[in-house]
């Protein structure tokens, strides 16, 4: 019927927007008050078509004008008309406008609007790791004028918006824009601009196979057949990936444009690394966050020529551990007599990059009467270690324990899981130097846990069981279990270590009371290797160096094999010391915290990184001294 065919083209022209309605609005308001001013100009002597359409235009424009009219003339009729039409179209024009002033605003907070930043920094995808990533990048752009931070994720805008000013608070210069959309799909990618972006930043979802949806995100980036050229500059893309085994399809996927982060891998070699040699967790994190000492790469034309062993001596604020070779190739501790050579540049740990600066020091003070260089190498004993719960990387922990130990040593798993022996049996298959033993049962009762005496361990393990009970429960849990390990061994020293793993840095700060020798916050590691490396690609390959087995990397031994005990002494003859046994000091452990000078920084569990070297320091029993170095008892592959 042709009513109906008139009502579907109406409709179908009302939806089209704002625009579409205030044009069918503004023409019918002209046909009608022209046809009035044609009315009004014939009923009405002396008044001409022009000056009719005039005056009826007045009229709906100023409702009140008709007041001063004539009643007793004809011609008060269609100015009437035409007043009662300005209040009809003002009205309508009133709703419409406002109509496309709420739809857009609505669109707004659907964040479907494209980003116009450029030199940014792309999040993309929503997890837990967002909080921490963001706040370190923020630390990070604290000393420029202007840094930006674009997150795209499948959630609400103003829900993102919300968590991030919960978790994060105060940017700083950092300016934070959320963004509605799937990193999977090429074109809303477009919405963060990623072609002007200076890194991309791709986090695993809390999702059953979050490496498949980081997999995609690659393609989608690297494969969009609509991306704008970049000068002959590639993505810089940085992703997480949580299994080792999706490594070698991530890589074909992101080709040379894409740096992975091994989740589980770098928690699994931290965490059995850390459970030997407690307060190396705060090592990692000193360098890994943007708070404290970081590594920087730095040119110096005054050492050209010079050995690595002059480079280590010319700082006294910054710590030398490797070289960066013209070429790229990253040398971490090389051999002493190394020389360096025209555009090399040196690796170092500092406060900031303008804090590597050369001393000018001529005069070390090194006391060689303190310096200790005949240590024995005691022959390694078989370990016992108790692993308390049980998550995906597990089995991972179980094979790199298995590097370090001696022979004839066991690891004991208390686990909820009824699978973990199947696990074991599948995945730990080849281990060389431990046996293991599997029991079952509430990692959190206290009767189970008197069971297994624990007393006899030397090392003991408490994994996040997020699986199962997500992050805070998890959390909760291993909190419940430390505080049985602390009260089973009393508030005296134990001959035990205890190292636990935690997922929200927040609640290691409750689990302090515990006094467990070290906490492995996993999901803020990740994210501070995601956004560190995010900063400087080249980083990479010497975090990756650092946290592998077999060195060179980052061990922390006792300090009497290098220097004599209560007996001040500067860190220039415990360097000293370290490279007679070939290995670099970067810092120490003091068992006793208040023997720290005023001028250092103490990180937690006594740890000191990068001190002043001209400083002396007083050492004492239990004290340890953190080297960059190779473990004699190391005994994997």
């Amino acid at each position: 019927m042709a009513s109906d065919k008139i009502k579907y083209i109406f409709d179908d022209l009302m939806s089209k927007g704002t625009l579409a309605p205030l044009l069918f609005l503004l023409i019918v308001s002209l046909v009608l008050v022209f046809l009035l001013s044609i009315v009004f100009s014939l009923i009405s002597p002396n008044v001409g078509l022009w000056d009719g359409f005039y005056t009826t235009v007045l009229r709906l424009l100023d409702p009140g004008v008709v007041a001063d009219d004539d009643p007793s003339t004809l011609g008060i009729i269609p100015l009437f008309l035409s007043t009662i039409l300005g209040l009809f179209v003002i009205s309508v024009l009133i709703a419409i406008v406002n109509s496309g002033v709420m739809n857009r605003l609505a669109e707004l907070r659907k964040g479907k609007s494209l980003v116009m930043e450029e030199n940014h920094t792309v999040i993309l995808g929503w997890s837990f790791q967002v909080f921490p990533i963001i706040e370190e990048l923020c630390i990070a752009n604290a000393n420029q004028k202007k840094g930006t931070i674009v997150v795209l994720a499948n959630e609400d805008k103003v829900k993102m918006q919300d968590a991030i000013k919960l978790h994060v608070g105060n940017p700083g210069v950092t300016k934070i824009v959320c963004r509605s959309g799937d990193p999977i799909d090429i074109h809303d990618l477009q919405i963060a601009n990623i072609d002007k972006a200076k890194s991309i930043i791709i986090t695993a979802p809390d999702t059953n196979d979050p490496d498949s949806q980081v997999i995609k995100t690659i393609l989608a980036i690297t494969n969009n057949p609509h991306r704008v050229p970049r000068e002959n500059k590639k993505y810089h893309v940085v992703a997480e990936v949580r299994d080792p085994r999706n490594v070698s399809i991530a890589q074909i996927a992101g080709k040379d444009e894409v740096e992975l982060v091994v989740f589980d891998d770098l928690i699994s070699r931290i965490t059995a690394q850390t459970c030997r040699q407690p307060g190396l967790s705060v090592v990692f994190t000193e360098l890994l966050d943007f708070s404290g000492d970081e590594i920087y790469f730095q040119a110096e034309r005054k050492l050209i020529g010079k050995t690595f062993i002059e480079a280590m001596f010319s700082y006294d604020t910054s710590t030398v551990i490797g070289i960066r070779k013209k070429n790229g190739k990253k040398l971490i501790k090389p051999a002493f007599d190394t020389m360096i050579e025209e555009g090399d540049k040196i690796i170092a740990i500092s406060e900031d990059d303008d804090t590597v600066l050369l001393s000018g020091i001529k005069n070390f003070n090194i006391d060689t009467s303190s310096m200790i260089l005949n240590t024995e190498f005691t022959e390694q004993q078989p370990e016992l270690t108790l692993v308390i719960g049980w998550n995906r990387r597990g089995h991972l922990i179980v094979n790199e324990l298995d590097k370090y130990v001696a022979g004839g040593s066991r690891i004991d798993i208390l686990s909820y899981q009824s699978e973990t022996d199947t696990d074991v049996q599948e995945h730990c298959s080849e281990l060389q130097n431990a046996s293991v033993n599997t029991y079952y049962g509430d990692t959190s009762n206290r009767a189970i846990l008197d069971k297994l005496d624990i007393a006899k361990y030397d090392h003991i393990i408490v994994l996040s069981q997020e699986e199962k009970y997500g992050i805070q429960s998890s959390d909760a849990k291993t909190l419940s279990t430390l505080l049985h390990i602390r009260d089973i061994g009393g508030d005296g020293p134990h001959s035990y270590s205890i190292v636990s793993e935690m997922l929200d840095d927040r609640n290691r700060e409750l689990a302090e009371i515990t006094h467990t020798d070290d906490f492995i916050v996993s999901v803020k590691l990740d994210s501070l290797m995601l956004t560190q490396i995010s900063e400087n690609r080249e980083l990479k390959d010497i975090f990756e160096a650092l946290f592998s087995s077999g060195g060179p990397a980052i061990y922390i031994k006792p300090v009497e094999d290098y220097v004599q005990l209560d007996k001040a002494v500067n860190f220039y003859t415990v360097v000293e010391s370290a490279r007679q046994h070939n290995e670099i000091a970067i810092g120490y452990k003091l068992k006793s915290k208040e023997r720290v000078s005023q001028d250092e920084s103490m990180l937690a569990h006594g740890v000191v990184v990068n001190p002043i070297k001209s400083h002396e320091v007083f050492f004492s029993a239990g004290d340890k001294l953190i080297i960059l170095g190779r473990d004699q008892h190391y005994t994997g592959g």
